[in-house]
């Protein structure tokens, strides 16, 4: 069986259209008239009916929604529940979590990796929240309960979503629920469940065949001195409702059986394609790391005695590579302290120094001042704003052994620029500070992006050289 499941989501921006008796109803006919397939339910809804209904007595749930949201993989939250259904316990922390759900597919993406088989029924709250507009994306099949015309108008909120998203509607279905079939109208609407499916196509919303009728018998199957709640399939026999939703629970196998691939496959296979060019992208990048720090010469990476902690690139991004976090420490503070003095590593000022320009990106360019070469020296903050701008004289100094803090800086910006570079408009190279245990880490996916939005914001303190 295919650890990728088919997903079922009940949905409704009104409450009190039956969202919860379908989704926990249509799990246990499933589970019914499919004995072989797995089937799971969880709610995104705070009431715990789900609970109420499946956990069986003296179990001690672990793991809730809560923890699916977090990442935990849904195979390791199953619960085995009554009826043979498995489910997830609820959780009432959900809306303290919505603010870390990343985006519309997130849920979509936990689908994907979940392991868990069959089918997968969601209850949703009556809202359009982040965690419903989750639970409708990662969908195959969405039920919209509608019971009267308020409930019907409400639906356009729905296709509205889908619209702006550019997904298809296709898998957005209405179904009359609640129907009073002693509601009688003259005219070509005799009933409620008539005109309710009339004006639903008039607005062109799928509309089901079936639906479900409004009973007494069911309405107290929710209702008891015990508190517990009760299933149509065992406490409704003989009933209409009963009936329905077997040709319910049809057309959903029936729409499974037709399904060539299920939305989290096509989501397992956008995401093993994104795993690739990642890694093909990360694999590149590394290839073009250079083997040794620029300023000292040494390994830079597996040097234990020395480990880089600072990244590197040219403007053009054909250089890249580690520093020495010592050997860029110290030069940054020979350049800044006043006349190139050196200090101990035990005084205020270095230390103040350091502590000023640890996090900081910095960016070096050649710069040409009349017939005069200079470095420009700029320290950004992590939030891109400018600490420290300087000009250094750099050329003709290479021999002097009074001037070799700045020969130590042309030579790191003529070892990653190139020579060819250093009179070439544009041409920079920028320091980034990294994690000295994991360095290339800096090189993975979203490391990287983050790093080159960094040095987007870097790049607007360019001004353009000057030229006297």
């Amino acid at each position: 069986m295919s650890q990728h499941p088919y997903v079922i989501t009940i949905s409704s921006e009104k409450g009190g259209v039956g969202k919860t008796t379908l989704a926990t109803n249509l799990a246990i006919f499933l589970k019914a008239m499919r004995e072989d397939l797995s089937v799971t339910v969880f709610s995104f809804d705070n009431h715990f009916t789900v609970d109420k209904m499946f956990a069986l007595p003296g179990q001690h749930p672990h793991g809730t929604v809560a923890e699916l949201l977090s990442g935990t993989p849904g195979r390791d939250l199953l619960h085995t529940g009554q009826y043979g259904v498995n489910y997830i316990p609820s959780s009432n922390v959900l809306s303290e979590l919505r603010s870390s759900v990343q985006g519309p597919m997130f849920l979509a993406r936990l689908m994907a990796t979940s392991c868990i088989p069959g089918i997968i029924v969601i209850d949703t709250r009556p809202e359009l929240d982040i965690l419903t507009q989750n639970a409708l994306y990662a969908a195959d099949q969405v039920l919209i309960p509608v019971k009267d015309m308020a409930s019907l108008e409400n639906c356009r909120n729905i296709f509205t979503l889908f619209d702006s998203r550019g997904l298809d509607k296709k898998s957005l279905a209405l179904i009359p629920c609640l129907v009073d079939s002693r509601v009688k109208f003259d005219g070509m609407f005799r009933d409620q469940r008539t005109l309710l499916k009339a004006f639903a196509i008039n607005r062109g919303y799928r509309c089901l065949d079936t639906y479900i009728a409004k009973s007494p018998k069911v309405d107290s199957l929710n209702t008891n001195p015990d508190g517990r709640i009760f299933p149509i399939l065992t406490h409704a026999r003989g009933t209409d409702v009963f009936g329905q939703f077997v040709q319910l629970t049809r057309l959903m196998l029936a729409a499974l059986r037709g399904l060539k691939e299920s939305r989290a496959q096509q989501f397992s296979a956008w995401l093993n394609a994104e795993d690739e060019r990642r890694n093909a992208a990360f694999a590149s990048r590394r290839a073009a790391v250079k083997a040794h720090c620029p300023i000292c010469g040494s390994p830079s990476l597996d040097n234990v005695n020395h480990p880089p902690g600072l990244y590197y690139e040219t403007g053009d991004g054909g250089s890249r590579g580690f520093i020495n976090g010592d050997c860029f420490s110290d030069l940054i503070t020979a350049l800044l302290l006043p006349s190139g003095s050196s200090l101990s590593p035990s005084d205020p000022l270095s230390t103040l120094l350091l502590d000023a320009t640890a996090a900081a990106t910095f960016l070096i360019r050649p710069v040409q001042n009349g017939a005069a070469a200079q470095m420009e020296l700029m320290a950004i903050d992590p939030g891109g704003k400018q600490i420290i701008r300087q000009r250094i004289a750099c050329y003709g100094y290479e021999g002097s052994i009074t001037n070799r803090r700045e020969a130590r800086l042309a030579h790191l910006v003529n070892v990653t620029i190139g020579a060819q570079g250093l009179g070439q408009e544009g041409s920079f190279l920028i320091v980034h500070p990294v994690n000295p245990r994991a360095p290339e880490s800096i090189l993975q996916e979203e490391s990287y992006r983050s790093f080159r939005k960094l040095r987007q914001r870097c790049m607007e303190h360019l001004a353009p050289a000057v030229t006297q």
